[in-house]
């Protein structure tokens, strides 16, 4: 096993190491909480890593967005997201989407992962991907953030735990005065990552049918049954 792995042992086996090589896992937006997820995904050694995302970098990304920084402004996030990850570990295939994720495309660009990670901003994205991955049947990760506060479940095909989740709730209902710190998406993209590692090695006790609320403010956590 290479060197750069060696420091996931115990927590993971050397086989579980070699297994994960091999999984194709796709990140759903490449700012705040997708930047810190891609990281850690290509560090523990997922070698293939699809990033979907339009948008661009902009100054007020500095303060918590990983991949952004002054001189990339203005460049799409998930082109920049492949300079980061080839900086990181180059035997990582990063293939980098620049389309916004609809109804229309979903499928196809989705298809073939083993697992899907929601780093998305705003809910008629994700409702649209929970919706594509029960017709893929693959396993979603959910993560949302709001200033001092976020949360994470484990979203199994058919189990529309997203739309339990925002049930009434559109994306102009949600309050977008918290702001948004650099603490909170690392932490929630930290919590993300290790639920799909364990999803992808069938290890361990995972956020399926349950939905962890993070308050940091008050540092509160609660896991709720769905």
């Amino acid at each position: 096993m290479e060197n750069r792995y060696s420091k996931n042992l115990n927590c993971i086996t050397e086989e579980e190491c070699k297994k994960l090589h091999g999984f194709n896992v796709c990140v759903v937006g490449c700012g705040g909480i997708g930047g810190y997820v891609i990281e850690m995904l290509a560090r523990i050694g997922i070698l293939n890593i699809t990033g979907i995302d339009y948008d661009v970098f902009e100054t007020t990304n500095l303060n918590r967005q990983i991949i952004s920084h002054t001189t990339n402004i203005h460049e799409k996030k998930a082109l920049e997201a492949k300079k980061r990850v080839f900086a990181i570990n180059p035997d990582v295939y990063f293939i980098p989407v620049c389309e916004k994720l609809t109804s229309d495309n979903a499928i196809d660009l989705l298809a073939g992962n083993n697992i899907i990670i929601d780093a998305c901003d705003n809910i008629s994205t994700r409702l649209i991907l929970e919706e594509a991955c029960s017709k893929l049947e693959t396993p979603l990760i959910h993560g949302a953030i709001s200033g001092w506060y976020g949360q994470v479940s484990t979203v199994m095909p058919y189990d529309n735990t997203l739309s339990k989740i925002y049930t009434d709730i559109k994306d102009e209902d949600i309050d977008t005065s918290l702001g948004n710190p650099s603490y909170t998406p690392a932490l929630v993209a930290s919590i993300q990552v290790s639920e799909a590692i364990k999803v992808l090695l069938d290890k361990g006790d995972t956020l399926h049918n349950k939905l962890l609320s993070i308050d940091l403010l008050n540092m509160n956590f609660e896991i709720m049954n769905l």
